[in-house]
C-alpha cells in the first residue's frame, strides 16, 4: 500500500466518523458557544471542517489561499450537506494526484508570520489531523448541550460496546 492509499483510507474513515459526530448536534443548538470569548459556536466550529477541505483542494492545486471568508450556511442541515458534498468532490482530486505531485512541496504558513516549504502529502496529513482535533472539540460541545456522543475510536458513554 502506498502512502497516498494509506492516507485516502484513513481520511475516508475519519470523514465518516466526523460526519457521525456532526449529525449528533441538535439543529436548535447549533449556535451554542461554551464560553463568550475565544470559542466558536458549534456551527462555526463545524464550518472549520469545510474550510479544511478548501485547504486540501488548494494543496491539490498547488497553491493554498489563506485568509478568505469562512463559508456561511443558512441552516445547520445546509452545512452538513455542504460538508458531505465538498468531501465527495475533493476525494477524487487527491486520488488523481501523481506521485510526483504528492511528494512535491508547497508554500504554506509554518509559524507566526512565517511561510515555508512543506511536502504536499505532509500538508494533507496535517489537515486530516487538524480535522480530528476539531472533532474532539466538537464532541465536547455535544456533551455540553446534552446530545449523545457516539463511539469515535472505541465505546463512549452514550454508545457502549458491551
Amino acid at each position: 500500500m502506498t502512502e497516498k492509499e494509506m492516507f485516502l483510507n484513513t481520511w475516508q474513515r475519519e470523514f465518516a466518523t466526523t460526519l457521525k459526530i456532526l449529525k449528533q448536534m441538535p439543529a436548535d443548538k447549533a449556535n451554542f458557544k461554551p464560553a463568550a470569548e475565544k470559542t466558536k459556536s458549534a456551527k462555526d466550529l463545524a464550518t472549520m471542517f469545510i474550510a479544511e477541505l478548501g485547504v486540501v483542494d488548494g494543496v491539490v492545486k498547488g497553491k493554498v489561499e489563506f485568509g478568505g471568508q469562512m463559508p456561511a450556511f443558512p441552516t445547520y442541515a445546509d452545512l452538513l450537506t455542504a460538508f458531505e458534498g465538498t468531501f465527495k468532490s475533493v476525494v477524487p482530486k487527491v486520488q488523481g494526484m501523481s506521485e510526483a505531485d504528492w511528494n512535491s512541496k508547497i508554500t504554506v504558513p509554518v509559524g507566526p508570520k512565517q511561510m515555508g516549504e512543506v511536502r504536499r502529502a505532509d500538508m494533507l496529513w496535517l489537515m486530516l489531523m487538524d480535522s480530528v482535533h476539531h472533532r474532539g472539540q466538537f464532541s465536547v460541545y455535544l456533551r455540553l448541550v446534552g446530545a449523545k456522543v457516539p463511539s469515535i475510536y472505541g465505546p463512549s458513554g452514550d454508545e457502549p460496546w458491551m
